[in-house]
């Protein structure tokens, strides 16, 4: 006969009961996923749009990280939180993510070891500086903090080291580690994705073209469809998910401006990259060379849409370097690089997807932006200049003889000048309350108000302009500048602008998160040291020492009973 009341049978079945409930609580956890982020900032959640695509994946996709070996702290931690991201894709897509770690540099010879970095770098992987101190020496190493993503018969490698090389190292890496999730997924995404969306190139008033953005047109061709538009040829502009105007320098007609405004009606999106003043370099060696507005007739549909480019040029402190002859050694010209105050390196962004976290932008003869009253339009400054600015307004004299003059702070009053605009909403249409202009089927409905619609608005043409090799007679990448050898972030700007303006899915939102550094004060830690070693040694062995004279105090009144 069983005693129910015994205390061994109910330690059995309470252990009994215990192991059945871990049991039920593990065939439950299989069948229902989920995961916790405690973190103030959700540092280890991936963005909704991420997991959608994660979950849709058909097929296996292999990711080759080459950030391996033995690296300083800052770059552990970058390599460890790619790690952590990559778990994460791994989960979400039901074990279709594969990743590893290589270490370039266990290749055996150098010449093998030369031969693999050079392909990485073909691939667009580039070799990075790492300079340490270690057992009290300098060390100097390359890395290469980037990784090759493969699915579907394809690959492509991507930087996952970015961020404006204005910041510290620390910041630099903390900018890297908040884009993984956007590079990793974008990458997969354009890889994976069948269904790619159109982009137009607007042609017919003398826009860029050819190798004039060769550059820009293959880094486009790996993730849209890219055409050129003839808008008063094409009758069916709706069909692209964006349009390109690439530096315009004749006058758009008014059926060419209606067929646009039209596209914007039906919910288009548009990126204007205009030239307001026809400045070039080819004519600033002559000391009476005056910059004069272009006539676009684009000025009047602009301002319905909230914005106006005004006839100005902006000079600004921060600018990129251009060489002039400064004089003569041994019947030689000797060349120095000076700041060029018509070139403004734009590095203060508004806090928006399209523009976190980028390096500085090269920029060319670049105008002021105003805002104008437009109802139901949202407008916010992507792009501004540094606090050190000035405008001219036209006619501007743009001589490189003005370089040799001394310039001061003082002669740049103002701060922050708009020179690129997002504008979206619902747009009112130029032509409301207007007739049709000729050479429009005048049967043909018009709409006054557009769907939601999204603009991008950069008063500098040539920022989508890349240079030539004068040797090769290549085109080089967007945003390298050959008088300093160095690549500014042109390209990551439009591609997410782009990104911005085409994709209904959201994609473009995993850019907006946030990773906060949180350093210790080290002046805090010095005045402060003595006493949170105390409290941190002392306070547990006081609350053992209080527990044990509790206990022995309250087992000596309970047995002193009996």
């Amino acid at each position: 006969m069983v005693n129910w009341k015994s205390r061994k049978l109910g330690d059995y079945l309470l252990f009994a009961n215990g192991v059945v409930l871990v049991i039920l609580i593990n065939l439950l956890a299989t069948h229902l996923f989920f995961r916790i982020d405690l973190t103030e900032e959700k540092r280890y959640s991936i963005k909704p749009q991420t997991q959608t695509i994660l979950n849709n994946l058909e097929e296996d996709v292999y990711i080759e990280v080459f950030l391996e070996g033995e690296l300083n702290a800052g770059f552990r931690r970058f390599q460890k939180s790619i790690r952590e991201t990559l778990e994460e894709f791994r989960v979400y897509s039901g074990n279709k993510v594969h990743y590893t770690f290589t270490n370039p540099g266990t290749a055996q010879g150098q010449k093998a070891q030369a031969e693999f970095m050079n392909d990485l770098a073909s691939r667009g992987i580039q070799p990075t500086n790492v300079i340490d101190t270690k057992d009290g020496q300098r060390v100097e190493k390359i890395i290469f903090p980037g990784a090759i993503v493969s699915a579907g018969g394809m690959e492509r490698g991507i930087m996952l080291l970015k961020g404006s090389t204005a910041k510290t190292s620390d910041e630099r890496i903390n900018q890297s580690i908040e884009n993984i999730e956007f590079e990793l997924i974008n990458t997969i995404y354009a890889l994976a994705n069948t269904d790619r969306k159109r982009i137009g190139f607007v042609t017919g008033h003398h826009e860029l073209e050819g190798t004039d953005i060769a550059s820009f047109n293959n880094d486009l061709l790996e993730v849209y469809d890219v055409y050129k538009v003839d808008i008063a040829r094409t009758t069916d502009l709706k069909k692209y998910n964006a349009l390109i105007i690439a530096k315009p320098r004749t006058a758009f007609s008014q059926a060419d401006k209606f067929r646009l405004d039209q596209y914007i009606m039906q919910g288009g999106n548009v990126m204007f990259l205009l030239d307001k003043l026809d400045a070039s370099m080819d004519s600033a060696s002559r000391n009476d060379y005056l910059a004069i507005p272009y006539d676009l007739n684009l000025d009047d549909q602009l301002f319905k849409y909230g914005v106006r480019i005004n006839p100005d040029l902006i000079q600004d402190q921060s600018a990129a370097p251009y060489p002039i002859i400064t004089g003569e050694a041994g019947g030689k010209p000797q060349m120095q690089l000076i700041d060029w105050p018509f070139f403004p390196l734009i590095n203060h962004y508004a806090d928006h997807p399209v523009t976190r976290n980028l390096d500085a932008i090269l920029t060319r003869f670049v105008s002021s932006i105003d805002t104008v009253k437009a109802p139901g339009v949202k407008k916010i400054p992507l792009l501004s200049t540094s606090q050190y600015s000035r405008t001219i307004t036209a006619p501007v004299n743009v001589s490189v003889n003005e370089l040799r003059k001394n310039v001061k702070a003082e002669d740049f009053p103002k701060s922050f000048i708009p020179v690129g605009y997002l504008l979206e909403g619902s747009f009112t249409s130029l032509f409301k309350n207007r007739f049709m202009p000729e050479g429009i089927d005048s049967s043909a409905a018009m709409l006054e108000q557009s769907k939601p619609a999204r603009l991008v608005v950069i008063s500098d043409g040539d920022i989508i302009r890349n240079d030539i090799n004068p040797r090769s007679r290549q085109p080089q990448p967007l945003g390298f500048y050959p008088f300093n050898n160095y690549t500014f972030a042109n390209r990551e700007l439009l591609m997410n602008a782009l990104a911005y303006l085409t994709e209904e899915n959201g994609l473009i939102q995993a850019r907006s998160k946030q990773i906060r550094i949180r350093p210790l004060d080290r002046e805090k830690i010095k005045q402060e040291k003595v006493k949170w070693q105390v409290i941190n040694l002392g306070i547990p062995i006081l609350l053992v020492i209080v527990f044990g004279v509790v206990r022995a105090y309250w087992r000596r009144n309970k047995f002193a009973r009996f």
